[in-house]
């Protein structure tokens, strides 16, 4: 699959928002945390993507009813859906000037409960000595599900079913797309974003 940029500027990727709250104490200090541990840049994404998908647990794994969306939220909580653990990823990736974007896939949420499409989030880092963008999802492992750091091969945490109409959306947005900002702040519980998730990019 070809990835094309939302943005050709690098520094878009870089932006603090009001999602990608990098300037956050806990964010700050985690990522100082993780990089005193990294033996270099490389080493730093590797480690901060690891920690977020193995030590920020999936809301729906833990059975966490709690919706969190904002990246200094989902540290302070400890859990997010797939899209709020993208948020994180970012925020302490790009707190090292690290490039990161926002990337999605349409995906059957269940195929026996909920055979519908959704929208699943992953992030887009940009890998500077080696000059290539690379995807990585974070959503968290689990049984059936084997997400993995690489440079090489996209080893995601779901396989996309073509056949099944699953897709990849071969786009990496600057900022985390409107209907996902919406779907995370517009329900009181995760049972009933369940139910509301974005079926579109």
């Amino acid at each position: 699959m070809k990835i094309t940029l939302e943005s050709p500027n690098l520094t878009d990727y870089l932006e603090r928002t009001s999602i990608i709250d990098f300037d956050n104490d806990e964010i700050q200090n985690l990522a100082k945390e993780i990089y005193k541990k990294s033996s270099g840049q490389l080493d730093y994404i590797k480690n901060t993507y690891e920690y977020v998908r193995d030590k920020i647990a999936h809301s729906a794994d833990i059975m966490e009813n709690h919706i969190t969306c904002i990246a200094s939220e989902v540290l302070k909580e400890k859990h997010g859906i797939c899209f709020a653990k993208s948020h994180l990823l970012a925020a302490l990736l790009r707190y090292f000037k690290i490039p990161t974007g926002f990337c999605y896939q349409r995906l059957i949420l269940d195929d026996i409960r909920y055979p519908y499409l959704v929208v699943h989030g992953l992030n887009g880092v940009y890998i500077e000595e080696l000059d290539k963008w690379i995807r990585l999802d974070a959503r968290g492992n689990k049984e059936g599900v084997n997400a993995q750091f690489s440079i090489d091969k996209e080893i995601l945490a779901f396989p996309v079913r073509k056949e099944l109409g699953e897709e990849n959306i071969p786009i990496i947005f600057v900022n985390p797309i409107n209907s996902v900002i919406t779907a995370l702040t517009s329900y009181k519980s995760r049972e009933e974003l369940w139910k509301q998730l974005p079926s579109e990019i």
